[in-house]
C-alpha cells in the first residue's frame, strides 16, 4: 500500500502523504504552510497567469501564505481574506456556506464590510491552494457576488479529482484521488 504520491509543481518535486477520505478513497495530502520556496514558486507561476484585476481573494486557511506571497510579487499593498468564524473588530459581515472536502462538517465563510468595499465595482482573483469538489470556491464565489465584485478569475497550485480539466480555472499541476491501496484513480 502506497502511503505517499510525488507531485512536481512550479518546477519543484514534494512527497504527499496519501490520507484516506473513507474506506476507497484517499487524497493526496498538500499543505503548502511552512513551505516557503513551493510558496514562493507557485505565486510566481500563478502571478503570470492572473489576468487584469483589482483585488485578490482566498479563504482562511492554506491559502493565506499564498495569496499574501502573490500579491507581494505583483506588487499588490492588499487583499481580502474570507474568515472562517466573525472576528470582533468586522462590522457589516457578508457570509456564505461551504462544505469542503477536506472538511468534516459544513462551515460558514466571512468577509468584513470594509473588505465587501474593496471589491464592490472591482475586478477579482480569486485564489486557494486546491481546488477539488469547487465548494469552496463557490462560497468564494456567492462573496464577491453578493458585495459586487466581478470574478475574472479563479485560480489554484493544485487541480484535484473532478477539478482537474476544468477550462474555467487556471491551476498549476494536477493531483488524483487514489484508491484504497493509493493508486491514482483514472
Amino acid at each position: 500500500m502506497k502511503e505517499f504520491y510525488r507531485i512536481k509543481v512550479a518546477g519543484l518535486e514534494r512527497d504527499l502523504p496519501l490520507c484516506p477520505i473513507n474506506d476507497t478513497l484517499k487524497i493526496g495530502a498538500f499543505v503548502i504552510f511552512g513551505d516557503v520556496e513551493l510558496t514562493m514558486a507557485a505565486a510566481r507561476d500563478l502571478v503570470k497567469l492572473m489576468p487584469e484585476h483589482d483585488i485578490i481573494i482566498t479563504a482562511e486557511s492554506k491559502g493565506i501564505p499564498l495569496v499574501c506571497e502573490m500579491a507581494r510579487q505583483a506588487g499588490e499593498s492588499t487583499y481580502v481574506l474570507a474568515r472562517k468564524a466573525p472576528k470582533l473588530y468586522m462590522k457589516d459581515i457578508v457570509s456564505a456556506k461551504v462544505k469542503s472536502i477536506t472538511t468534516a462538517a459544513q462551515q460558514t465563510l466571512y468577509i468584513d464590510g470594509k473588505d465587501a468595499e474593496k471589491m464592490r465595482g472591482k475586478k477579482v482573483v480569486i485564489v486557494d491552494d486546491v481546488i477539488s469538489t469547487g465548494e469552496s470556491l463557490k462560497a468564494i464565489e456567492e462573496l464577491v457576488k453578493t458585495v459586487g465584485g466581478e470574478i475574472v478569475a479563479e485560480m489554484a497550485i493544485l487541480a484535484e479529482g473532478d477539478a482537474i480539466g476544468r477550462t474555467d480555472i487556471k491551476y498549476l499541476a494536477e493531483l488524483p484521488l487514489f484508491n484504497a491501496e493509493g493508486d491514482p484513480i483514472k
